[in-house]
């Protein structure tokens, strides 16, 4: 049985180990005391934008995934569709939804869409995003 953070991906020939890389960087963003690894999940040199914020390297990713959860008791994604570039390709975008609770109880739950774009870099310790910019609505 799939799981929640697994995609669907068009009919073209794609390393298979990025779609596993999707599905544990998915379930370690909903970790709320993963911060070393899904910092980890970046290059030392990566350019992350979330919304409106943007983060290069490690340190300033850190802090932005610190920030992500000032506010958000736990946050569930489901990445529904990865679309690479074209045939092993190693820059994809994707779309899903996440869902956020907040540790303010009266603002409760939100659900929203999300776009991205992710640029890859495999090492000798596998994948890794070079790139990754988020496309989230933040105004409702």
């Amino acid at each position: 049985m799939a799981s929640q953070y697994s995609s669907d991906y068009p009919a073209l020939a794609i390393d298979p180990s990025i779609p596993d890389f999707f599905e544990t960087f998915y379930q370690i963003s909903d970790t709320p005391d993963a911060h070393e690894r899904y910092a980890d999940a970046f290059t030392d040199d990566a350019l992350m934008v979330m919304a409106s914020k943007q983060a290069k390297g490690r340190e300033e990713i850190l802090a932005l995934r610190h920030s992500m959860w000032t506010a958000v008791k736990s946050r569930s994604h489901n990445p529904i569709k990865v679309f690479p570039f074209g045939t092993n390709s190693e820059e994809v975008m994707l779309y899903g939804t996440v869902e956020y609770v907040f540790k303010d109880e009266s603002k409760g739950k939100a659900r929203k869409d999300w776009a991205g774009r992710a640029k890859l870099r495999k090492g000798d310790d596998g994948w890794k995003l070079e790139e990754y910019q988020v496309y989230l609505d933040t105004a409702s």
